[in-house]
């Protein structure tokens, strides 16, 4: 039996912390135990009471992983600075540690996340690459293994990462078992961005680069070579590269991709149209071209996304 701490807190997201609970304890291959900072019940993200089972100080010996769910982003709850000692100190004595969601900003603060790459919910991850320059944030990934250190995307995503864990610790049979009971993929296909694109884009500050970005998602389909993008925001094409880099954390052409992918997307899951006429329609030229652009992006084909996504009401399409 392996321990696992989980380290809970007034405003945590409740399916954060029970999606992995539920993962692990249905391999019956884990101690379990909720940890808060008195050993006192927490008030979860949506007022539903989460009972501990001691206080993180009373966490004694070595402990096998140290999981750690996040908080509402961004304005939810947020544990403060006693609970990050206790991570601290705990870490030291884990053979691993994980979180969940927003948790690897929790991560971070405490120092846990330095020179090591990392993942955390879409919404928050602009949040976490510029609060934290010295984390490698991976923005698509579901969840990301650096070291002793794993961190996921958001809320769902713990059911993966404790799907992994158990699949690392007790073979893939006994992970495909736990993952078929709960009628959940053991490893989901794509990445987070299927589910945003454009929202996972921080505002720039540049107010020349905010009227770019408007232009171009109002306009998939139009011309938005660098040439023409550098041109309209009046800046040579090196500084608005540069300024791409560090403000949208794209290039120019990465941008536009996405953008296009996302327009695509809302298509696919809402319309009838065929592939070749979605990719015309949002810039692509061929759908030759939206397939790689979508495996790349997105980690699935065009006609899989729309299997997974499309709607049974689709409504009209015109070029």
């Amino acid at each position: 039996m392996r321990d696992v701490v989980v380290a809970v807190y007034d405003g945590v997201v409740l399916l954060d912390a029970a999606g992995p609970v539920q993962v692990l304890h249905g391999s019956g291959g884990y101690r379990i135990r909720l940890a808060s900072v008195d050993g006192r019940s927490v008030r979860t993200d949506i007022g539903v009471p989460l009972g501990a089972d001691l206080a993180l100080d009373d966490v004694e010996g070595p402990v096998d992983t140290l999981l750690v769910p996040g908080y509402a982003h961004p304005d939810g709850d947020r544990p403060g600075e006693a609970f990050l000692d206790l991570l601290r100190d705990i870490s030291h004595r884990a053979r691993r540690v994980a979180s969940v969601c927003t948790g690897a900003l929790l991560l971070a603060e405490a120092g846990l996340l330095d020179e090591r790459r990392a993942t955390t919910h879409w919404a928050a991850c602009a949040d976490l690459a510029s609060r934290f320059p010295r984390v490698a944030v991976e923005p698509d990934a579901i969840y990301v293994r650096d070291g002793p250190v794993v961190t996921s995307a958001g809320v769902t995503a713990g059911i993966d990462l404790a799907l992994a864990l158990v699949e690392e610790d007790h073979g893939p049979d006994l992970a495909r078992a736990v993952a078929k009971y709960l009628v959940v993929f053991l490893q989901r296909p794509g990445g987070q961005s299927q589910f945003s694109v454009r929202a996972a884009v921080a505002t720039p500050r540049h107010p020349a680069l905010r009227r770019l970005l408007d232009a171009v998602a109002a306009e998939p389909a139009g011309e938005h070579t660098l040439a023409s993008m550098a041109a309209r925001a009046a800046v040579s094409e090196r500084h608005l590269t540069r300024l791409f880099r560090r403000e949208v954390g794209l290039t120019p052409g990465q941008y536009v991709e996405r953008i296009r992918v996302e327009a695509a997307q809302v298509l696919l899951e809402t319309s009838a149209a065929g592939v070749a006429s979605v990719a015309r329609s949002c810039g692509f030229g061929s759908d030759e071209t939206m397939r790689r652009t979508f495996l790349q992006v997105l980690g699935t084909t065009p006609t899989a996304y729309r299997q997974r996504f499309h709607t049974s009401h689709a409504i009209p399409f015109t070029e």
